[in-house]
């Protein structure tokens, strides 16, 4: 049984789109011809790829058949730029990043990849917890990720250590924490965190104070995260390259306890592609290079 690659990007482009009429439009056919598509995928296969729900989402047999179409592109294009052909299409790459390191470092090496090659990048913003789930479902072909065991058919490199530490504002660290940070006051305090699935405060907070229960402020936006802090909405953790400055000039004060470091490594997906292993060598060096720094 082989699996017609033709029906297998039209599954690629559903994915990306998020519905079917989008896809359909993408691809300049109606609605109807897209699903006759999956349907007749479906049909090859033997096995559901597809469920309709809003966004449409892959089955575990429709994942399989989506990372197929995308690394074929990788390689179709790698191909042609390998022959010099002046048909090689602009590289689609999907990568899945943390928010700290996309406001931060992850720019830079991307900008020295395109200035080389026509390449555009799809960035997906997740937790580092759970980016390596973007490549497991085949929606990225790389990401940054706090998960050191290898995603099934890709390979890892370390980055180095993202270190969080605790702080405030100096207002608000007057406010509440007059006599010293201590598990009474934090049990009070208002905390900042990044999103639901931000867990680096309740973390520290764990070894502080574990019965502690705070108010919680949601400020999902890197920079708008740093802001609301030193702005005194809440207390939370920032990575040096986001506080230092701003602890010397004493508009931010750290709270002491151990900080909360994060490995971080890069997956990619275990091809012989000369872009994708240029990306990765620009990401790694440069990500090991600031967090070295910081």
């Amino acid at each position: 049984m082989s699996i017609p690659i033709d029906l297998a990007r039209t599954l690629a482009v559903i994915l990306d789109e998020g519905t079917l009429e989008a896809a359909a439009r993408r691809l300049h056919v109606t609605p109807s011809a897209v699903s006759q598509r999956v349907r007749a995928l479906e049909a090859r296969l033997g096995r559901v790829v597809l469920v309709r729900t809003k966004p449409v989402r892959a089955t575990e047999a429709g994942q399989a058949v989506v990372r197929l179409a995308r690394q074929l592109d990788l390689l179709e294009h790698d191909a042609l730029a390998g022959i010099g052909s002046d048909e090689a299409a602009t590289a689609v790459v999907p990568l899945a990043v943390n928010a700290d390191s996309l406001a931060t470092w992850f720019l830079p090496p991307l900008a020295r990849v395109a200035e080389r090659h026509r390449v555009v990048f799809q960035l997906h913003r997740d937790d580092q917890d759970f980016t390596a789930g973007l490549l497991e479902s085949g929606t990225v072909m790389g990401a940054i990720t706090s998960r050191e065991a290898p995603v099934a058919g890709c390979r890892v490199r370390a980055v180095g250590v993202l270190r969080y530490e605790a702080v405030a504002s100096a207002g608000f660290a007057r406010r509440w924490f007059p006599d010293g940070v201590d598990g009474d006051a934090l049990a009070q305090a208002p905390v900042v965190d990044f999103d639901r699935r931000d867990d680096l405060q309740s973390r520290w907070l764990a070894d502080q104070a574990p019965a502690g229960s705070p108010p919680r402020h949601l400020v999902p936006a890197s920079h708008d995260f740093a802001t609301a802090i030193r702005l005194g909405l809440g207390w939370g953790l920032l990575p040096p390259f986001q506080s230092e400055e701003h602890v010397r000039s004493g508009e931010l004060v750290l709270l002491g306890g151990a900080p909360v470091d994060v490995p971080l490594f890069w997956q990619q997906w275990n091809l012989t592609s000369p872009l994708l292993d240029e990306i990765a060598d620009e990401v790694v060096q440069e990500g090991a290079r600031v967090l070295a720094a910081a």
